[in-house]
């Protein structure tokens, strides 16, 4: 197994249906290869290496992905009997008693999971740092952030770890870190992966849970593996096709594609991304599609105050529930300030601006349906910025201070005016991924460039619904064109 930090997850799982390889060996050789370099990016909040262990040994699913390693992110969904905290000390001491049905996907496909990984506070930032366990350091340069908020996942992924590891989005959390980390990240259409049997929506359907991988058959295989509408959801993307696995193979037809460097919730990009877009956008050309320059119609300013209102409502209701759970009693002791202050959000806002923000979300998803008839995909960066460094997308000390004020007397239009300033300012460095959330549209993140640093530079491209063949057809193109697997970070399992 001296090549197991080269393989994917496709790729290992081939090995041991031809014997090459067992579960066990497959087990420990991962477990060695996230000790080695945990220490250094903290990406790990809970082991789960004996169980592992006895999986293995045992009688595993006969499915596709049968005895492969993979990590899940301590959020997106429950695993049984495995503690599930968020990210927060508030479910210090919470386990479940079931799985959620994408985690009964996964392991009936044949994964073992290894351990949960770190995150953001209630994954609500763009960066892998919490109070409680702190900061988890990007394997390509550990002075930067992974990305968030599945950064721990992406971590350990780009470190070679794992070949796999399960994350979520709700508003870029696979995408930035594929991002940031050099990685896949698909954030598939609204309905296509179930969120039951404990959520019907995410965030008002803007939380899509999936996988950070490395190449794009395994983005495609696992997908597959996770998709379909289970009982009692509220509403499924369109079925895959019968032979989707095969036809993500075939290449696709001539495509339109408009491309755009600008900042879609942001206001400026920086040179490197802007860079990046270009070459993409060349490299498409070459392949034989149709590029041109088209930027987005859509209101900027609206739609940033009508993603910070649902996710303040979403995050609301998740303390809420939480508390259900738990028996505690919700306070500003037990959260951030940060979240503490997306709570107040949620309990300022009037049931008519949430009926204001999803109009919003809906229209711009009628303009996106519109700008697609034009444009079969959409190409920007994933992040307007290379991966920033760690603390940088924290809270500053004056920001403190307003929050803790907030705290003591949360006045609704003072919450209110915090709430417009966090809308106009504060998606700079990750301001490109929240539309898709909106308009439920699939999105992917592909690791195609790097700064002259050495640092990762995604590129992204979305698709109008249902278009995830598209995608991945287009996703498999480039990657054949200019592989990008053969590259490892400083920190590296060997």
């Amino acid at each position: 197994m001296d090549a197991y930090t080269d393989c994917d997850a496709t790729e290992l799982a081939r090995r041991v249906r031809a014997g090459e390889v067992s579960p066990t060996e497959l087990v420990d050789q991962a477990i060695g290869a996230i000790e080695s370099v945990d220490p250094q990016l903290n990406a790990v909040v809970h082991r789960m290496f004996e169980k592992a262990r006895e999986q293995a040994k045992g009688e595993l699913p006969d499915g596709p992905f049968r005895g492969v390693p993979m990590v899940v992110k301590d959020f997106d969904g429950f695993v049984k009997d495995v503690p599930f905290t968020a990210g927060t000390r508030f479910l210090d001491g919470f386990v479940p008693d079931h799985d959620a049905e994408a985690i009964a996907r996964l392991r009936r496909a044949g994964l073992v999971f290894l351990a949960k990984t770190n995150l953001p506070e209630l994954a609500i930032i763009g960066t892998t740092e919490n109070e409680w366990r702190g900061a988890t350091h990007n394997p390509w340069n550990l002075a930067r952030t992974p990305g968030g908020s599945s950064g721990g996942s992406a971590a350990l992924v780009a470190a070679r770890a794992v070949p796999v590891a399960h994350g979520g989005d709700g508003g870029g959390s696979l995408r930035i870190p594929a991002s940031a980390c050099g990685l896949v990240g698909l954030k598939t259409t609204r309905g296509r992966i179930p969120l039951g049997p404990d959520y019907g929506e995410g965030w008002g359907g803007y939380v899509q849970w999936g996988v950070l991988t490395r190449s794009v058959r395994d983005t495609a295989a696992l997908m597959h593996v996770m998709a379909g509408p289970m009982p009692g959801d509220p509403y499924a993307a369109m079925p895959l096709p019968d032979d989707f696995l095969e036809a993500v193979k075939r290449s696709p037809r001539k495509l339109r594609i408009g491309f755009s460097t600008r900042s879609i919730f942001g206001k400026e990009t920086a040179p490197a991304c802007a860079r990046a877009t270009h070459e993409a956008a060349r490299l498409l050309s070459e392949l034989g599609h149709e590029v041109e320059e088209a930027h987005l119609p859509v209101d900027r300013d609206q739609l940033a105050q009508a993603y910070l209102v649902q996710v303040g409502i979403g995050i609301s209701g998740e303390i809420a529930e939480m508390a259900r759970w738990t028996g505690k009693t919700p306070s500003s002791d037990f959260f951030e300030a940060s979240t503490w202050f997306l709570n107040q959000v949620g309990q300022a806002m009037s049931g008519m601006d949430l009926l204001h923000a999803r109009d919003v979300v809906q229209q711009a998803g009628r303009t996106m349906a519109t700008w697609h008839e034009q444009h079969d995909l959409y190409l920007g960066p994933t992040l307007a910025h290379p991966p920033v460094l760690l603390g940088s997308l924290m809270l500053k000390p004056a920001e403190r201070v307003g929050l803790a004020a907030l705290r003591a007397l949360p006045l609704k239009p003072a919450v209110r005016a915090v709430l417009a300033q966090l809308a106009a300012h504060n998606f700079e460095a990750t301001p490109n991924t929240q539309l898709f959330n909106q308009t439920g549209q699939p999105a992917i993140s592909l690791p195609l460039h790097h700064s002259d640093e050495g640092l990762p530079i995604g590129v992204q491209l979305a698709g109008p619904m249902d278009s995830e063949l598209l995608l991945l057809q287009v996703a498999a193109q480039l990657e054949q064109a200019a592989p990008w697997i053969g590259r490892r970070p400083p920190v590296c399992a060997v």
